[in-house]
């Protein structure tokens, strides 16, 4: 008799046991003479020799299937068990996948455009109104590279934009102060890494959430660093952070001119940015519009209605 412990390395066991340990119950079904205890991450399988080498190669499989597409059916255990062969492979349009197992993908030709430019560049500057995905795609481009270790943390960014009065009366200690500027942040993450798993990941500083004040004296490496909302820093701000960038790490700024709450004497270190940086070579700029939002069709509706009123008002100061 052999005993071997196998871990389950970067996924979530609870989607690998099933409801219930439904998916576990199988597995023992599926393997009679073996003695299978789990816990935790870690299965503990006692029994002959080549029959838990098979059982290790199965076990394999599935966390390899669950990694790529955040999802395990009880016809998945059957098809891997029994030596069939799954299509496994990701198409090429997917960016990753949610918990719930939904493909996220680009929705729209400037969403492409801006996976395109991911790819192509090592800093990215996507703009446009809100509801657009701009922020969300960034994050599962993020998710897609650590899960494919090309990258080995992220770290998202944002401005704190009412740092002083109104921040200071916000109940608990800073982290509590600021986690409401980030949140956004966080249900993004959330609707891409099961929560067991995000929470690990960020206590062990793979996945870092932070203010932009926290990037100075920062060199960021091995990264894929997103600054959300850069529309509200400052151009001292936005030049701090973006010499940051260190060895294989991209960049993702995302902004939207149309809403900054910066005060009205305050330039806007993302405009400033983009008119610097425009045709300098490694730096891809993209620029979404109303056509792109993917939110419920009134956003679309809601953002024209204030863009025109904007024009009127313009309009009206000229005159």
């Amino acid at each position: 008799m052999t005993e071997k412990h196998i871990v389950l390395e970067d996924i979530d066991p609870v989607m690998f046991y099933g409801v219930g340990n439904s998916h576990l119950q199988m597995l023992k079904a599926l393997y009679p003479k073996l003695r299978i205890v789990a816990r935790d991450n870690v299965l503990r399988v006692l029994g002959d020799e080549q029959q838990l080498a098979a059982f290790e190669e199965s076990v394999e499989k599935l966390r390899q299937h669950v990694l790529k597409f955040n999802a395990l059916k009880e016809e998945d255990i059957l098809d891997i068990t029994r030596g069939h062969r799954l299509n496994d492979d990701v198409p090429d349009d997917v960016v990753c996948y949610s918990v719930s197992g939904r493909a996220i993908k680009a929705r729209s030709q400037n969403q492409q455009r801006l996976i395109d430019a991911y790819h192509d560049n090592d800093m990215i500057f996507a703009v446009g109104p809100a509801g657009t995905g701009k922020t969300y795609l960034s994050i599962a481009l993020a998710v897609s590279a650590l899960k494919e270790k090309t990258a080995k943390k992220i770290i998202l960014s944002r401005p704190a934009v009412e740092a002083g009065e109104k921040l200071g009366f916000l109940p608990g200690d800073m982290k509590d102060k600021i986690d409401p500027y980030l949140q956004p942040l966080y249900d993004a993450l959330e609707d891409m890494l099961p929560q067991v798993k995000l929470q690990d990941m960020m206590e062990k500083h793979v996945i870092q959430i932070a203010p932009l004040a926290f990037m100075r004296g920062r060199t960021l490496s091995d990264a894929v660093v997103i600054l959300d909302e850069a529309q509200n820093t400052t151009p001292a701000q936005i030049r701090m952070f973006l010499t940051r960038m260190g060895w294989n790490t991209k960049m993702i700024i995302t902004g939207d001119t149309s809403q900054i709450d910066l005060p009205h004497s305050q330039k806007s270190g993302l405009i400033e940015a983009l008119h610097i940086l425009n045709n300098v070579e490694g730096i891809g700029v993209v620029n979404l519009s109303q056509k792109d939002i993917v939110r419920h069709k009134l956003v679309t509706r809601i953002v024209e209605a204030y863009d025109e009123y904007d024009k009127e008002m313009a309009d009206a100061r000229i005159s």
